[in-house]
């Protein structure tokens, strides 16, 4: 909690009429909430401070009595405000008690507030109470601060002198005469509080300062000085209950210092003499403060440090000083223990039980092993973790039970299939196990109680019909996957354990025994680290030679096939590993009501539109009886068909493009050849795949299964096919090597990339591939035409997917794996099929954790900065060719309230000029906005943020005159008349007047400028408005356009007339085209508002600035009031700032 209120606690319980008072009061738990309970929280307090044996007591529980939250603690108040505050709560707490009234009988004083008329003597006076004295440290307009405390307080009581138009109305006389107006003290109270008061404002720089200036202040005060003797015998002074005579002598000073930068807590005593002896809190380490140390809080600096200096320097200046007076038979001791009433020893008894209970929670803290625990769910297969905290002397045994209830194993496997061994959950490494050790304590087992572990625990589970294996120190674990060549599949790792000094040849008979294979003809690959593949080669080689580690990944083979013989970056065994290694799994969502199944889109396609021919295949599948003919024949037959349909369309040239747009509408009219086929007749198991070579393109064959298919079997067929090449290119049709690729051991599609998941991958940073990093979008085809995804070996698989809830409806999920060497150019065209069209006609998105989607654009990069489970949109729409740039288009409306509204997304060329985007702009603003242009009615200009620049002229050109990169912003300005705008050296500014006579602002007027002279400035403002040029006066706007500025602060807050000649200088610097420029008329008068009207201004503009986003008045620090909540916590209303 901040210093303000420590410093005052600490004040009140060193003060024993106040803390012997506190202990008087009982507390009725009957009738009030301790919780909210101001006086038995302070009181609660005082006894923790006096009796407990903590080092520091926490604040918490009184602040919540407050009705304060935790960002009290970081808001800045004056200890005099608290101790007001404070003071009033407790007088509306103890109402009807014996502390009623308390605080008036410690605290109050009285002084005559009076006004002597010089002529006749006549004295008008009225008498005031105070809690506390505020002495000025330094006089208004002075830089000589007062030397010390008495100075201040005879300051205070100084009259002034009321003369000439201040002469007050004396009502003997009947006249206005000169007066002698002052303050005198008619009373002290018992408790003296003087406020000097710090804190000023600085007029100059318009911000609160602190006045370090040194003030002296005596340990004894003698304030007789202070008491005017005529009061006592004046009739006028009758009114008074306490005589001067009873506050002569001298008061007991007692200090207190606080400052906005000390925040230290209850961490020092503060000390209190009195005739009686001296008290301390009874803290270990407090000691008594020196003189030495008051000295210190007088204030003051050495050297210079001019007005004011840093409060980090000053944080011991006293700025609240209480006195007791000096009255043996007043002065009060501190109650002993052994006097404390009833109600307060039965609190100590509490508190001293409830210390205790927390010493012993402790002392289990300071014993209890905390360290992370780790379980694979026997059923799920999900790593579960949770944090296990056991006693250390608690022993494994007993450790395993808790474990085992923490991961609610218990309606699963029963506790004798569970175990605890060390682990290493970064390596995924099982370090050892503790065989024979049930019952050895777990302090022994972990080496004793410690903050932090450099290891972690796994529970492990097995079947009722296994056996636990015994994992020694010093083993390294090896998870090996049996790689089956035929059925080009890789299994789930099994686990072994072996020694680093162990040969490759001891190695391969070790998992052989485990796995059941041959060690003859046992091919072993390790993966060092990400697709770094090693075969074993020397047989003699120890695994520490190798790179074997902690934990280790090995692939296994052991087939008699030919590929052994093969050079292994040759062999297919490579091939299978590589893909493995590089597959990931993205979630696609495509478009709502994506057009026609998969085998109408793409026999369409690649035809050019003729419906005639796809009938004719459809017949030709047909046998006589009607039934189907072979997949293999109906896969030869639409190959040879779409070979030619390929030819004819390189022969075709340039007529291609005329008819993409026909197939795009007419892809519902088509019907699938294989519709009508029988979904038993289906290939059930088929993958979609894709292997592109380069060495014979001539060979490629291609395979398809409709979507039908899927849609009548979904329980046992996934989308099935091979993508044909693109309309544009002129090569043959691409596939795989008709090799069929089973998901290892008949898994889903999701096993093919979790058995390779490390947490190297998962943590891996994701690169972000958006189109703001690019400078423009690379073509999806080189200069031959060939698709730049045909120069690699690739994998590509997609099946649907069951979307998730929200999603809507007509929205479809494609579960993708990919591989991710893929550039995003051949990945869309791989989605063609399933999108329905062309790749140029649709987008692609990639979906961020926080769901926000960029674009990418970079056809020619791979897929390498995507990672498992990411999730991509695609979205129709054109997508950019080489030298294109996506450009948002937002109108500008100057004088609106909203001045930047968006209208459209556009495509703008490399090489274009203004006027041709302006011209391909017009049909779509039309058509999307309904705005009909002339092409010389509206302008282009750039926008930065929402600040109109730079103004386009029609003969610029984009990246030449004009830098343009990806989802570049634009403004587009609708003009009143003739473009003024002719050439780069002219100046397009804004000008808006202020009139303070009617305390409003005109409308925004464009002046086109030849120049960046003044002069020329002034001269346009004098056409449009009239305003002689010798009384023009000018400021440039502040902040982003429109540049709003409450009318209340616009006449005094700008820059008014800048003695400059011209406007690309200091301190205007306007170079650009869009800077605002207010001007007015100096000889108009600012109107005179009354308080009612201010306030009524106020407030409109005050609406007005919250819509636009500005604020009518600027403040460094939004300051809070500070309150105590009698009732709890406040009732915080939402609609306020």
């Amino acid at each position: 909690m901040t210093c303000y209120l420590n410093s005052l606690l600490q004040t009140l319980f060193m003060t024993p009429e106040f803390r012997n008072a506190l202990y008087k009061w009982e507390f009725e738990e009957s009738e009030e909430d301790p919780v909210t309970s101001i006086p038995y929280q302070l009181q609660r307090l005082f006894v923790l401070l006096q009796t407990s044996k903590k080092r520091a007591i926490e604040t918490t529980d009184v602040t919540r009595s407050f009705g304060w939250d935790s960002s009290e603690a970081w808001q800045q108040h004056d200890v005099q405000e608290l101790c007001r505050v404070m003071f009033d709560a407790l007088e509306q707490k103890w109402k009807q008690t014996e502390q009623a009234d308390l605080i008036n009988e410690l605290y109050q004083g009285k002084l005559k507030d009076y006004v002597r008329c010089l002529e006749c003597g006549y004295e008008g006076w009225r008498i005031d109470t105070y809690l506390d004295i505020p002495l000025v440290i330094r006089p208004y307009g002075s830089s000589q601060a007062f030397a010390s405390v008495e100075e201040a307080l005879h300051a205070f009581i100084q009259p002034e002198i009321l003369d000439g138009p201040n002469q007050y109305f004396c009502e003997r006389c009947k006249k206005k005469c000169d007066a002698r107006k002052g303050l005198r003290f008619l009373h002290f109270p018992y408790l003296l509080t003087l406020q000097l008061k710090r804190f000023d404002f600085d007029y100059t720089t318009m911000h609160r300062i602190k006045l370090n200036d040194r003030m002296t202040f005596p340990e004894e005060l003698d304030m007789s000085t202070f008491i005017d003797v005529e009061d006592e015998k004046s009739p006028q002074t009758e009114s008074c209950t306490d005589s001067g005579a009873e506050n002569e002598g001298s008061c007991h000073s007692d200090q207190m210092s606080n400052d906005f930068s000390n925040d230290d807590g209850v961490d020092e005593g503060i000390c209190l003499e009195n005739n009686s002896g001296t008290e301390k809190i009874p803290k270990p380490g407090l000691e008594k403060i020196t003189q030495e140390d008051i000295k210190k809080t007088h204030g003051g600096s050495s050297g210079s440090r001019g007005y004011y200096s840093s409060a980090f320097a000053s944080s011991t200046n006293a700025y609240m000083l209480i006195y007791r007076l000096k009255d043996p038979a007043r002065n009060a001791k501190f109650l002993e223990v052994d006097e404390y009433p009833e109600h307060i020893k039965n609190l100590v008894q509490r508190e001293r039980e409830l210390e205790e209970q927390e010493k012993r929670q402790r002392e289990i803290e300071r014993n209890t092993c905390k360290i992370k625990l780790f379980c694979l769910h026997p059923v799920k297969q999900v790593m579960m973790e949770n944090k296990l905290e056991v006693h250390k002397d608690k022993t494994l045994r007993e450790a395993v039970e808790m474990a085992y209830k923490m991961m609610d194993l218990e309606e699963v496997i029963p506790m004798d299939c569970c175990r605890l061994v060390k682990y290493d959950e970064f390596h995924d490494y099982l370090e050892r196990s503790y065989e024979g050790e049930e019952d050895t304590p777990m302090g022994l087992l972990l080496g004793g109680v410690k903050s932090t572990y450099m290891f972690d625990l796994l529970l492990e589970t097995r079947r009722p019909d296994q056996v636990f294996q015994s994992y020694k120190p010093g083993e390294v674990m090896v998870k090996v996957h049996v790689v089956d060549l035929k059925a080009e599949s890789v299994a789930a790792p099994v686990t072994v354990r072996a020694y680093l000094n162990e040969t490759v040849t001891e190695f391969k008979q070790l998992i052989s025994k485990a796995i059941h294979l041959p060690a003859e003809t046992m091919r072993i690959v390790l993966e060092r680290c990400y697709n770094d593949l090693r075969l074993l080669t020397v047989p003699s080689k120890t695994l520490k030679a190798e790179g074997f580690f902690r934990s280790n990944k090995v692939f296994v083979e052991s087939s008699e096939t030919l590929d052994y013989q093969m050079a292994f970056t040759d062999s297919h065994l490579w091939k299978l590993l590589d893909r493995h290694a590089n597959t990931i799994r993205l979630f696609v969502l495509l478009p709502e009501q994506s057009p026609g199944s998969y085998s109408k889109r793409t026999a369409y396609q690649k035809a050019g539109g003729d419906s005639g021919n796809v009938d004719d295949d459809c017949e030709r599948v047909k046998g006589p009886a009607g039934s189907l003919k072979s997949v293999e024949a109906i896969l030869e037959e639409s190959t040879e068909k779409l070979k030619s349909l390929s030819l004819q369309q390189q022969q075709e040239g340039d007529n291609g493009d005329s008819s993409k747009s026909t197939e795009t509408s007419d892809f519902e009219n088509i019907e699938s050849p294989l519709n009508e086929r029988d979904s038993s007749a289906s290939v059930d198991n088929r993958e979609l795949e894709q292997h592109m070579q380069t060495s014979d393109p001539e060979n490629f064959q291609s395979e398809e299964r409709s979507d039908s298919d899927v849609n009548n079997d979904r329980s046992t067929s996934s989308v099935d096919s091979d993508i044909l090449s693109s309309s544009h290119s002129s090569d043959t049709l691409c596939n795989a090597d008709n090799a069929q690729i089973p998901l290892a051991n008949g898994l889903d599609s999701h096993s093919i990339t979790s058995s390779r998941r490390t947490k190297a991958n998962e943590g891996k940073k994701e690169t972000w591939d958006t189109a703001e990093e690019d400078s423009g979008t690379d073509s999806e085809y080189d200069e031959s035409g060939k698709s730049r995804g045909e120069v690699q070996y690739m994998y590509f698989k997609a099946e649907p997917y069951a979307a998730d809830e929200g999603s809507g409806e007509g929205h479809k999920w494609l579960m993708v794996h990919v591989d991710k060497r893929i550039t995003l150019a051949t990945f869309k065209q791989h989605l063609e099929p399933f999108v329905g069209v062309l790749s140029s006609h649709f987008k692609v998105f990639r979906v961020y954790a926080s769901n926000q989607e960029f674009e990418s654009v970079r056809l020619n990069e791979t897929l390498s900065s995507f990672s498992d489970d990411n999730k991509i949109t695609i979205r129709l729409g054109r997508a950019l060719k080489k030298g294109e740039y996506r450009v948002k288009v937002y109108q500008l409306l100057v004088n609106e309230q909203e001045p930047c509204k968006f209208l459209l997304d556009a495509v703008f060329a490399k090489g274009m000029t203004v006027r041709q985007s302006k011209e391909e702009l017009i049909p779509q603003l039309r058509e999307q906005c309904g705005l009909e242009l002339s092409i010389d009615r509206f302008r282009l200009r750039k926008k930065t943020w929402k600040n109109p620049g730079t103004v386009f002229l029609d003969y610029h050109i984009y990246e030449e005159d004009i830098n343009i990169s990806s989802n570049w912003e634009v403004f587009l300005e609708v003009l009143d008349g003739v473009e003024k705008m002719k050439s780069m050296s002219q100046l397009a500014v804004l000008s808006r007047r202020w009139r303070p006579s009617e305390m409003k602002l005109d409308p925004f007027q464009e002046v086109v400028l030849e120049s960046s002279s003044v002069d020329e400035l002034r001269e346009k403002l004098y056409e449009i408005s009239g305003i002689p040029l010798e009384d023009i006066e000018f400021a440039k706007g502040r902040g982003t356009f429109p540049c709003d500025i409450s009318v209340l602060d616009i006449h005094q807050d700008l820059d008014w007339n800048p003695k400059v000649s011209t406007l690309n200088v200091w301190p205007l610097y306007i170079c650009d085209d869009g800077a605002v420029i207010f001007y007015r008329d100096r000889t108009e008068e600012l109107m005179e508002l009354t308080d009612e009207q201010r306030n009524e201004l106020m407030k409109k503009e005050s609406s007005r600035l919250q819509k636009t986003g500005h604020r009518v008045t600027y403040s460094p620090r939004k300051e809070k009031a500070l309150k105590i909540y009698l009732d709890g916590a406040p009732n915080k209303d939402l609609t306020q700032d």
